[in-house]
């Protein structure tokens, strides 16, 4: 299984961006997906969540100004960010759990490689 994330890059205070990821290869059924980020300096951390039902979790410090959401069709993960400030800045990792086969015993954790925001002040 791999991840491609893509759509990072640097936006000026009060910006949008809107950030992409594709999940590939041996794929049965994904549950969770989810955008984690991690500051400079600073521990990874949980942004936005949503599961296969489309319900959707946010950190308190990005609700109303980002949006989560997913195409089941082509395992795909989005997150659109407006108004976006310069605590903003971090690198931003997709994390999606699956099944790899219909004989997969366990949901599986997988990780992708991680797009920069950079917010200017």
């Amino acid at each position: 299984v791999q991840l491609q994330a893509s759509g990072g890059g640097l936006v000026p205070s009060g910006g949008s961006l809107r950030l992409s990821c594709a999940a590939s290869g041996s794929i049965y059924v994904v549950n969770t997906m989810a955008w984690y980020r991690q500051p400079p300096g600073h521990e990874r951390e949980l942004v936005a969540l949503i599961t296969r039902g489309g319900s959707t979790n946010y950190a308190d410090s990005v609700k109303g100004r980002f949006t989560v959401s997913r195409d089941n069709a082509k395992n795909t993960l989005y997150l659109e960010m407006s108004s976006l400030k310069p605590e903003d800045t971090a690198v931003y990792y997709c994390n999606v759990v699956l099944r790899p086969t219909p004989f997969s015993a366990t949901w599986s954790s997988y990780w992708g490689q991680g797009t920069q925001v950079t917010v200017s002040s």
